[in-house]
């Protein structure tokens, strides 16, 4: 592995964009960029910079270490990924402002794919899920019938659903029928809305 891709994978490991990673170790967002395509190579006081904030060896970040040595030093430590309040259609969501705060995964967890935090608002799907829960949730297009979602409806803010697929559509389902009723949408609906599934919520945090 590169230098620049070993830059970018402990970057993201700690869910710092470009701009972020840079004020850290004060060179500019454009200047990360050419670290990570291996364009420009960083100083000698920068290298330590970069060693100690991500906690792992010069010899790891410069290519001396062999492979299985070569993993960043945790210590016992997760990957942050951002909490979001709200969720649009359309934004990437590391680009998205309302981050309420972090929440911590496993490396291990964090290996197999793209996570972020989710903030539930509302009562539909209670008991399983109540205002104010926070939800892990793997990024992903598609889920299976019966798991619980976020689900994009008119690319307005995300809504956290049980997923029941059949030939005709999807039902979005909550937990809590006093307050929301499925709802059946189309092929054609979902299409044309649309109705867009950015997720799968893996994982409950409940703060007392």
């Amino acid at each position: 592995m590169s230098f620049g891709a070993k830059l970018k994978k402990c970057r993201k490991d700690m869910s710092l964009s470009q701009k972020e990673f840079g004020q850290k170790i004060g060179v500019a967002e454009s200047t990360v960029s050419l670290y990570e395509s291996n364009k420009r190579f960083p100083d000698a006081d920068t290298l330590k910079k970069i060693s100690a904030l991500f906690e792992v060896s010069l010899d790891y970040l410069l290519g001396n270490e062999p492979a299985k040595a070569a993993q960043p030093k945790s210590k016992g430590r997760g990957v942050r990924i951002p909490v979001l309040g709200r969720v649009v259609a359309g934004v990437p969501i590391e680009a998205v402002q309302e981050i309420l705060d972090y929440e911590e995964i496993t490396p291990e967890m964090a290996a197999t794919g793209e996570y972020f935090a989710l903030q539930v608002k509302g009562a539909s799907m209670e008991p399983t899920l109540r205002d104010g829960d926070i939800v892990i949730v793997k990024k992903q297009p598609t889920v299976d019938s019966g798991d619980i979602a976020i689900v994009l409806v008119n690319g307005n803010d995300a809504t956290v659903k049980e997923i029941k697929e059949s030939p005709a559509g999807i039902t979005l389902i909550g937990h809590n029928a006093a307050i929301y009723t499925p709802q059946f949408y189309s092929n054609k609906e979902i299409q044309d809305m649309p109705i867009q599934i950015i997720g799968k919520v893996v994982e409950m945090r409940r703060k007392f």
